[in-house]
């Protein structure tokens, strides 16, 4: 019972170790102090953590379980050792069983940005190589592969920027191959502050050496010398992991002067961000880096004719630059043969909220928003339907279930009001009140606007206000074309993406749920039953058991009656804050919200 011949792999990453990876770890390690342990990160199923994935050497078997703790480690070692039950409930995916619906989560995927996350160590560049890491980068600097080459190959993929507003990427860096300077720099953008998107923090952190290359294959393109990873420092793991990425890379001679020998020098530095959301906006990152507030700049210039302190610059997502190896590698058209005509490729995205299973999903562009949501995510995660998903993070837009078999590609998206964005999917079912969500992440841009502009500035403040009034149901029908109006405007006079996709989260819930502000205006109710002006909780004696539980645990104690006398339980609405606690408590589901 040592554990010899066993390999077993943790998945340390950010959700794992959150989730108590570190501690099953060394749980394992002490019951098993002969097997071989190894760490990878994040595989995406972050509902199904912590992984831990074991190898018998001697069988040739491979078992991968998630949902581990310290409750279920006995009777995992006792099937891996002794010949003990097997761990079923807990099983993801076998060699003796591969067809296991759990796996299906993985299986609907194609992986290529996310190719190695959670297959390999992401602080090894050995593990990196065996998995044909910097072989793109060899090809190109080995091969006599021009840099016309490279943007021909990239332009063949129909590869678009993954960080939201999908420019061409080749287009870029034409721009500044093309522009005179004696410096050039690359910046890759890993500043993800959108609510409920980890798209970045997990290749950063899980498949450092993947970016690292898609950097210098893009640097060889447009001419840089130098890059910048500009990183929020809430990832500090992402940080750590880039950072020892690119000392093994340099030790390797993959980066610094005359890398491989062919004349080509570029090196990174990482540059962490101090969690600003609007220095995701390209200017605005640059004016971090150089050590200023984080403010957009007007345009143009362009970062590509006049960038980083005045020279030519690239801004490349995380996600873009992942792709590069593999599209070098197997090439563009093998690439473009992936997803849509007018979107090519994979898009990694993040799902968030009321979805059964949560986490990282790579899929062809062209699948459909229901496919995505119900095939791979599980549908919702509660009793009750699915009602909407915000597409494109606090700057995107709701889409209804009207409107799930909407193709996941740009134009179709943009067409629907919301937006591609990053990859961000917050899914909402029936009990969220999409007058609230639309104020939550209004609330949110205008927290995180730098101020510059007036529009941005001031008119996501009136708008914030109105929908709070509505909120609190003293709003009026008036209020409607107010905020109509005052959307179009800000979209107009605002200088940066921020302010010019802030108002879409109001105009796509007007468009698609303006029964929901009518109702909050005209017959004071809030349908989802989530507005506490609006709402007021009751308890149902005839369902009520008279238990008590909803009075203990009452933070304002507006609740009295006798135990186990349901006949006199009632709940004080002059005292009541509609904090919604005892509905969550009560068993019976006895308390009810009107």
């Amino acid at each position: 019972m040592n554990g010899e011949g066993l390999i077993i792999t943790v998945g340390e990453g950010t959700c794992g170790i959150a989730a108590g990876a570190k501690e099953v770890r060394a749980l394992l390690q002490a019951k098993l102090p002969q097997a071989e342990f190894r760490t990878v990160g994040c595989a995406g199923m972050c509902h199904q953590e912590v992984m831990v994935e074991i190898t018998e050497s001697a069988r040739g078997t491979t078992h991968l379980y998630g949902l581990v703790d310290k409750k279920n480690i006995p009777q995992l070692v006792a099937f891996h050792t002794e010949g003990g039950e097997l761990l079923t409930e807990n099983l993801i995916r076998s060699s003796d069983a591969p067809d296991l619906e759990k796996g299906r989560y993985l299986a609907r995927q194609t992986r290529i940005a996310l190719r190695n996350v959670g297959q390999l160590n992401p602080t090894s560049i050995e593990q990196y190589r065996a998995r044909n890491g910097y072989h793109a980068l060899e090809k190109i600097l080995q091969g006599g592969i021009t840099f016309d080459d490279v943007i021909m190959e990239v332009e063949v993929s129909g590869l678009r920027g993954r960080g939201g507003a999908g420019f061409p990427t080749h287009a870029k860096w034409r721009f500044a191959r093309n522009a005179p300077s004696d410096l050039k720099y690359l910046i890759c953008n890993g500043d993800e502050g959108d609510p409920g998107a980890f798209m970045d923090r997990s290749l950063l952190e899980g498949d450092p050496h993947s970016v690292l290359e898609g950097m210098l294959i893009a640097a060889y393109a447009m001419g840089a010398a130098k890059g910048y990873a500009y990183i929020r420092a809430e990832y500090p793991l992402a940080v750590i992991n880039f950072n020892q990425a690119i000392n093994d890379a340099r030790a390797a001679g993959y980066l610094g002067e005359n890398i491989l020998g062919s004349g080509f020098s570029f090196d990174v530095k990482v540059k962490e961000g101090a969690g600003a959301f609007v220095c995701g906006e390209e200017t605005a990152l640059m004016a971090s880096i150089e050590g200023e507030r984080g403010m957009p700049r007007i345009r143009p210039p362009f970062p590509a004719i006049k960038g980083l302190f005045g020279k030519p610059t690239i801004i490349n997502n995380v996600e873009t630059l992942s792709n590069l190896p593999w599209i070098i590698l197997n090439g563009g058209a093998a690439y473009a043969a992936i997803g849509t005509s007018d979107s090519k490729g994979t898009k990694v995205f993040a799902l968030a909220g009321a979805i059964a299973k949560g986490g990282l999903v790579e899929i062809p562009m062209g699948m459909t928003v229901r496919e995505l949501l119900m095939d791979i995510g599980g549908g919702s995660a509660s009793e009750h339907p699915l009602k909407a998903v915000q597409l494109g993070g606090p700057s995107g837009g709701c889409l209804p279930e009207s409107l799930f078999d909407t193709p996941i590609e740009y134009a179709a998206i943009n067409a629907t009001g919301a937006i591609m964005g990053s990859g961000g999917m917050v899914v909402m079912d029936s009990k969220s009140c999409m007058v609230d969500i639309a104020r939550y992440f209004l609330d949110f841009t205008q927290n995180e606007s730098c101020g510059k502009c007036t529009f941005c500035r001031i008119g996501n403040i009136r708008l914030r206000e109105i929908l709070t009034r509505i909120c609190e149901g003293k709003g009026e029908l008036e209020d409607l074309d107010t905020l109509d109006e005052l959307s179009a405007r800000i979209k107009e006079a605002s200088l940066c993406g921020l302010g010019q996709t802030s108002p879409n989260p109001v105009q796509t819930t007007l468009r698609y749920f303006r029964d929901e502000y009518i109702a909050h205006i005209v017959d004071k109710k809030c349908p989802a039953g989530v507005c506490k002006g609006l709402i007021h909780h009751t308890i149902d004696r005839d369902i009520c058991n008279g238990c008590s539980i909803c009075q203990r645990y009452c933070p304002v104690n507006c609740i009295a009656g006798d135990l186990k006398k349901p006949e006199t339980w009632i709940i004080d609405p002059s005292l009541c804050i509609n904090c919604g606690m005892c509905v969550e408590v009560c068993a019976p589901k006895a308390v009810i919200v009107q």
